[in-house]
């Protein structure tokens, strides 16, 4: 079975997350792992954009009712018509998630893999959740570059 990974991040990003998420998914590619995104523009454009320029293969999971809107780099894509309960079918199916930046969309994406449990989760260039008491909340691994993230979420691959 193949080995998949998530990767979530804002639409409407910064240019260092576009390039964080193009070398993430061009990486991913070269590990040989399926990507998974949400399969529309900014960071999931991007990972998707370094997926394909490495001959991998990247699953959209799109939330309106039609492809229309999709990135042209996806391999395969979804429709779910589910809006932002996507993001569920998304983490299920991952096998660890790599978080790129950060809006409230990338933010459920996170909490919806911890509540699952059992999947790494890293944060490059993204949120970092603190608790109460100031200290940051165990699981969610903070990375700074785009090997990094990768290596962590591979790293029990095969």
């Amino acid at each position: 079975m193949a080995f998949q990974v998530a990767v979530c991040g804002p639409s409407y990003c910064t240019d260092q997350d576009k390039a964080d998420a193009h070398r993430v998914g061009q990486l991913l590619a070269e590990a040989g792992v399926v990507v998974i995104c949400g399969g529309g523009v900014g960071v999931m454009g991007a990972v998707a954009a370094g997926v394909r320029s490495r001959d991998g293969l990247v699953v959209g999971i799109r939330p309106g009712d039609s492809r229309a809107d999709a990135s042209p780099d996806l391999s395969v894509t979804l429709v779910t018509n589910m809006g932002e309960a996507r993001n569920a079918i998304i983490d299920w199916s991952a096998d660890a998630v790599i978080a790129v930046g950060g809006s409230w969309g990338t933010l459920s994406e996170i909490a919806l893999a911890k509540r699952r449990g059992g999947v790494p989760v890293i944060s490059l260039g993204g949120w970092q959740l603190l608790d109460r008491n100031g200290q940051p909340v165990d699981g969610i691994e903070s990375v700074t570059t785009p090997e990094e993230a990768v290596a962590r979420a591979v790293r029990t691959y095969r």
